[in-house]
């Protein structure tokens, strides 16, 4: 099919990217955090952009993009309006799952309008009784006849909640023997008869992006909108959910983390005292710490960077990586978020200050399914060769 947009290169998408960050994203940032309101132009001018289809196939019209790309547009967004970047990485990895096993119809009905900037999706894991073990859901998929499927459930922190066109939906697999992990994924429009939404999200941070809850009562999905097979989605663990989702969060901290970097190198560089006409960039101790927050950011986007782009070569160490990346870069933004308020001291504290946000923001990267706890055990898991999923 012809493209609606121009498919950009990596490069360029990063250009428009910036554009977007640093123009309408900047300019409703403060808003966002405060009113805790969804971030709907900063997603419209994304996807008025062309980016709505990032990893949308160019068969259908989209950039084509993957890991990589993921990373480092919600890297970019995470330095400005870390919601933003929160909302638009969960589109992006609904969409890959959407797309990973996509028949025709799926791709006409999903990926197209998708790419046209005309549809956003967003994934639907957590549930209130799995905690961190995400890909044990409890949602029951049952054929109601051979071409209808009832849902029904809860699922927890949907990013986008209310918002979205569609959910990404998992389901427990058909076969109540069936290993861990083996679920189903099925698409349900917003609207859908049977599914009703919580409270709206009013979180400590990230708190424009609506990650609400969502009851599933006998929803009826058509059979044409199950992703792949029944239980075939242990694939769908690793090769696309995990992935896509640790990029996308990776790159929100990192982004979170430079952020507050930027702000303790800023304030330090300005600031002088009158008593004395000194600048604190004029204090060795202090050239010293800024120093190794620049170091401790640097090496997380840089593992980040490296397991994205093993990931799109279909490398076999690449989950390892990403792993690894997206604990790292949750740890390194409260780190850096923390450090830099110390030095810049009570003038970061007032005012719920940019750093404040960062700070806010940052949390939620320790807690996020899959936890930082989990992810490394994951990465060791790996390295000794035991399956990810063993008790």
């Amino acid at each position: 099919m012809t493209a609606l947009f121009e498919q950009l290169a990596l490069t360029d998408v990063l250009d428009v990217t910036r554009e977007i960050a640093n123009g309408i994203v900047a300019a409703n940032a403060e808003e966002i955090d405060r009113l805790a309101r969804w971030p709907e132009e900063n997603l419209r001018a994304l996807q008025a952009a062309g980016l709505g289809g990032l990893v949308v196939p160019r068969e259908q019209g989209g950039q084509g993009h993957g890991l990589l790309a993921v990373a480092q547009v919600c890297e970019i967004l995470g330095q400005i309006c870390s919601s933003t970047a929160l909302c638009f990485g969960m589109h992006c990895v609904g969409t890959a799952v959407i797309a990973a096993k996509a028949t025709p119809d799926q791709q006409e009905r999903y990926l197209v309008p998708i790419a046209r900037g005309e549809h956003l999706t967003t994934l639907a894991l957590s549930e209130p009784g799995s905690g961190a073990h995400f890909y044990l859901p409890r949602t029951t998929l049952a054929r109601e006849c051979s071409d209808t499927f009832s849902v029904s459930g809860t699922k927890s922190f949907v990013t986008n909640g209310g918002y979205a066109d569609s959910y990404v939906i998992s389901t427990v697999a058909a076969d109540p023997g069936a290993p861990p992990g083996d679920f189903s994924c099925v698409v349900i429009p917003e609207g859908a008869s049977g599914m009703s939404w919580g409270a709206p999200w009013d979180g400590l941070g990230m708190r424009g992006n609506s990650s609400r809850t969502a009851t599933l009562s006998d929803v009826r999905v058509p059979a044409e909108d199950l992703l792949g097979e029944i239980g075939d989605q242990i694939w769908y663990v690793f090769e696309v959910v995990a992935p896509y989702f640790l990029a996308a969060m990776g790159g929100t901290y990192v982004g979170i983390a430079a952020a507050a970097l930027r702000e303790a190198r800023e304030h330090l560089s300005q600031r002088r005292y009158d008593t004395t006409g000194t600048t604190l960039a004029s204090q060795s101790v202090l050239q010293h710490r800024l120093g190794t927050l620049w170091a401790t950011v640097e090496r997380t986007r840089q593992l980040l960077y490296s397991g994205a782009m093993q990931g799109d070569l279909g490398s076999d160490s690449a989950l390892l990586a990403i792993v690894s990346a997206k604990a790292e870069a949750a740890e390194v933004a409260v780190t850096v978020a923390n450090e830099a308020m110390t030095l810049t001291g009570g003038i970061a504290y007032r005012d719920n200050s940019r750093l404040a946000r960062c700070l806010r923001d940052s949390r939620a990267g320790p807690v996020m399914a899959p936890t930082t706890d989990l992810l490394r055990t994951w990465a060791g898991r790996t390295l000794l060769g035991i399956p990810l999923l063993s008790e």
